[in-house]
């Protein structure tokens, strides 16, 4: 019983120092895209630097799922594959 629950904690703790190092990875590649001068209107532009601005806070608070998910929206405007 011990063995599996140490091992669960494990788990949990290896998905998040995944999700911890896509947060930067993501933000990234919407600086990269940002940096070609994308076509988007205002509107989607605002969109796109409010998640980006968002999605790094809340990884610098280490809420890396939700940073992710954030940034997810702004890559999803940009047309980034995930």
């Amino acid at each position: 019983m011990k063995k599996r629950l140490i091992a669960g904690l494990f788990a949990m703790a290896l998905a998040g120092a995944a999700q911890a190092a896509h947060c930067p990875a993501d933000m990234k590649k919407i600086d990269a895209a940002l940096a070609q001068n994308p076509q988007l209107s205002a509107e989607q532009m605002a969109e796109v630097k409010q998640y980006r601005a968002e999605g790094e806070e809340l990884h610098k608070a280490g809420k890396h799922k939700e940073s992710v998910d954030t940034l997810a929206k702004a890559m999803k405007i940009l047309k980034i594959d995930m």
